[in-house]
């Protein structure tokens, strides 16, 4: 059995979250997704809307949060490492 998340995997699970529902989900859904509180969601969400890789919008009723193209390099950069770490067994 694998360890707590670190910050890296959290924040791998939520922009994944924004991909899988085809780059748009509301709040509430990418908590859940991402296995998180509603405390811990909005610290990591306000981090990453800071750093640009998400922005929430407001559609009609709803809000949403929308990944950035900053946000998808981020993923695919990640992507890469963890494909570097297997190849080399770090």
């Amino acid at each position: 059995m694998e360890g707590k998340r670190t910050r890296i995997d959290i924040i791998e699970d939520m922009l994944s979250s924004i991909i899988n529902k085809g780059g748009r989900i509301k709040p509430t859904h990418m908590m859940y997704k991402s296995n998180m509180s509603h405390s811990q969601m909005k610290s990591y969400l306000n981090d990453l809307v800071q750093k640009e890789l998400v922005r929430k919008v407001k559609d009609g009723n709803y809000d949403y949060i929308i990944i950035t193209d900053e946000g998808y390099k981020f993923v695919e950069k990640l992507k890469q490492m963890r494909e570097f770490e297997k190849v080399f067994g770090l």
